[in-house]
């Protein structure tokens, strides 16, 4: 069982490791090239690999033309064949071979997949290319009309067809298709029906020689097909040793998974190359679950498929993780890709907020601006929403509510930024209201007590909304919430009157990793002042606060972070959750990879050298349970009753009313005891 392996085994969290080889082909010389294969192969299984992949035709050469109908030539293929499958008994991967194959009175152009000593089965090429420089018809015959047949090779009978899945009983979500080259040009590769009928990883065992713009046209149906199909799609072409008399060939080998490239190697080598990835099967399973209409596809276009079992027996050794891992799964790394995402962040909440304004007759924005990143963010949402309306930034109105434990720096960053972008801004202290309400509450602290319980916090957040409320009442306005994705999420907000409710809100489909890229962005694009651009640095260099709690006797201020836990781990967790549904010991797992060396991988564009955090196992797992407990055990009850705001991540938002539904009385039991059995020793002491 998965289970059963140690909790560093990349296989027993969901993943496959997968190989596109490329090998060096001696033209016509089956016996030199399957002990290629076997070199690769053999690297393969030390890297711990479940399925290599090798390029159409390797066992014979693609480009041999004639000397492909000759007997002795397909004597030595078998034989070649033979050799492999022998050699094979004591390797780990899934070797899918190509080799022309005798059945019948006809020749194929077959992937051969081979395990463990015994051929699983042999699927033909379903579309031989027959035009410019192909010419495949004079020699094979296309095996799309082959389902359901068997064929004689190497001294068996295996299954033959291109109808073949083959499914590793102890890996869940393993399954594989195997296609020739050209099955992937038409409008309908057969990977499609066999990525219907239950295929997660596609191979795609090419010749496809090189001319100018191929490769790009290669990477985009191997792209694409992964996303249509959500599946890995690994594929392996032809190169050094290939025929040269008209074609050339580069040996271009890539491992996509629903759209994203994991790995790829360089084209023209000189000698052996191999992509190497760590497919997340459970991802795929995931997307397939979730998106109900793939599966609706496979009623009206699917196709039966026979399915031969085969077991892996996958290592239980540390592996390491072969695929690239974000830290901050909403935020990428490439400075280009995150520009482009704070562009359209940005203006989905513009464009949001200014439909609700027009749609409910202009009334003025109210927000409470508090010097911390989220209003921040919020009010500069605003001010570009006016200049969208073509209305004066003083029809904002915004204000700052000092409360007990408001300090000067954040309030005059909250009325600098308020003044720079041109908002009307006013001050109103809450303090007096909010004494007058503990005293007549009889809380400790109007009796001269430091007691800076829930109830002290939550008055000075519930006033502040009141005050919000009825500006909005006497000012013909709306009040705008600020909350964000992050915050939701987890419950972190003051229920009713309070944080948690406003007229409509701007940020609650944006994490709290993205919003200061966001605002990074908007500083970058060189339209504002050089005040704003000060005081918006300022905003980024606050540690996150409510500010609802004076300081300690060492002047600390009250820290978010201190209290439940690093945004950069919750988001983390938040993103996993939401877009895959994954166990918490896995994300325990993926976490602790990303983050376990800040001098590793890379950080997005932007992010502070001098503040890279790095954590352990234990760390994560211990605010993982804070986020679950949270999440799962009582926060519900706050997002069911959330107001309206726009969807921004496509890993989704927290809406009751969008992507998210979920009890108000549910518990987070299931999802404790799993990250509990996975990283005991972070819960040893409780």
């Amino acid at each position: 069982m998965i289970t059963e392996l140690p909790f560093e085994s990349v296989y027993r969290h969901g993943f496959a490791r997968v190989s596109a080889c490329t090998i060096p082909v001696a033209v016509a010389d089956p016996a030199a090239n399957a002990e290629a294969v076997l070199a690769s192969a053999r690297d393969c299984d030390a890297d711990g690999v479940a399925v290599a992949v090798f390029p159409e035709l390797c066992l014979s050469g693609y480009a041999i033309d004639d000397l492909v109908m000759q007997d002795p030539l397909l004597d030595a293929v078998e034989a070649a064949v033979a050799r492999i499958v022998a050699a094979s008994a004591d390797l780990l991967p899934v070797l899918l071979v190509g080799a022309p194959l005798r059945h019948r009175n006809r020749l194929y152009n077959c992937a051969v997949v081979i395990h463990r000593g015994r051929i699983l089965g042999v699927a033909p090429k379903s579309y031989l290319p027959t035009y410019r420089e192909f010419y495949e018809h004079r020699w094979y015959a296309r095996g799309d009309d082959q389902v359901g047949q068997d064929i004689s090779v190497a001294g068996s009978t295996v299954p033959f067809g291109p109808d073949l899945l083959f499914d590793a009983v102890d890996v869940p979500g393993l399954t594989l298709h195997a296609e020739v080259c050209e099955d992937v040009w038409v409008p309908i590769p057969p990977s499609s029906a066999a990525a219907l009928a239950g295929a997660t990883v596609l191979a795609n065992l090419s010749g496809s020689p090189i001319t100018i713009g191929r490769a790009d046209d290669r990477t985009l149906l191997s792209q694409s097909q992964s996303l249509r199909c959500l599946a890995a799609y690994v594929y392996a072409a032809a190169g050094q040793g290939e025929s040269t008399n008209d074609v050339s060939w580069d040996g271009q080998t890539m491992i996509y998974e629903g759209g994203q490239l994991l790995a790829t190697t360089e084209r023209f080598p000189d000698g052996p190359r191999r992509s190497v990835a760590d497919v997340d099967l459970d991802r795929l399973r995931q997307d397939r679950l979730r998106q109900g209409t793939f599966d609706d596809n496979r009623r009206t276009a699917g196709a039966p498929f026979r399915t031969v079992m085969f077991e892996l027996a996958p290592p239980a050794a540390d592996l390491g993780l072969r695929r690239s891992l974000d830290r901050f799964p909403f935020v990428p790394d490439d400075p280009a890709r995150l520009a482009q995402d704070c562009y359209e962040a940005f203006n989905i909440q513009v464009s949001g907020l200014v439909q609700r304004l027009e749609a409910i007759g202009g009334p003025r924005p109210v927000i409470g601006v508090s010097g911390g990143l989220d209003s921040t963010h919020a009010l500069l949402v605003i001010a570009r929403a006016m200049d969208r309306m073509g209305r004066p930034r003083s029809d904002i109105l915004a204000y700052t509510l000092p409360g007990f434990a408001t300090s000067e720096k954040t309030k005059r960053n909250a009325i600098a930024l308020a003044e720079a972008v041109g908002a009307t801004i006013e001050e109103i202290d809450i303090r007096p209201a909010a004494s007058e309400m503990l005293s007549r509450m009889g809380h400790p602290f109007a009796a001269g007590e430091p007691v800076h319980d829930v109830t002290f916090e939550n008055v000075q957040a519930g006033l502040r909304t009141d005050y919000l409320f009825r500006l909005a009442n006497q000012r013909n306005g709306i009040v705008i919430g600020t909350g964000d994705l992050s915050e939701i999420a987890l419950g972190w907000s003051t229920y009713g009157v309070g944080d948690q409710m406003s007229h409509y809100s701007v940020n609650p489909g944006v994490p709290k990793t993205l919003i200061q890229h966001v605002i990074r962005w908007v500083i970058s694009a060189g339209e504002l002042s050089a005040a704003t651009v000060e005081v918006l640095q300022a905003v980024l260099d606050t540690e996150i606060s409510p500010e609802l709690v004076p300081a300690g006797q060492d002047g600390k201020m009250q820290s978010t972070e201190d209290r439940i836990g690093p945004y950069n781990l919750h988001d983390f967790t938040l993103y996993h959750v939401l877009r895959f549904g994954f166990r918490p010991s896995k994300i325990a797992f993926l976490a602790a990879k990303a983050w376990e060396d800040p001098d590793a991988g890379s950080w997005p564009a932007g992010y502070p050298e001098g503040a890279r955090p790095s954590y352990d196992l234990v760390t994560v797992a211990r605010w993982m349970e804070v986020f679950l407990e949270r999440f799962f055990g009582f926060a519900q009850f706050k997002r069911s009753a959330i107001p309206n705001g726009p969807k921004v991540s496509p890993a989704g938002s927290l809406s009751p009313r969008g992507d998210w539904r979920a009890p108000s009385d549910g518990n987070a039991r299931a999802w404790l005891a799993d990250l509990h059995a996975a990283v005991p020793s972070a819960f040893a002491g409780d």
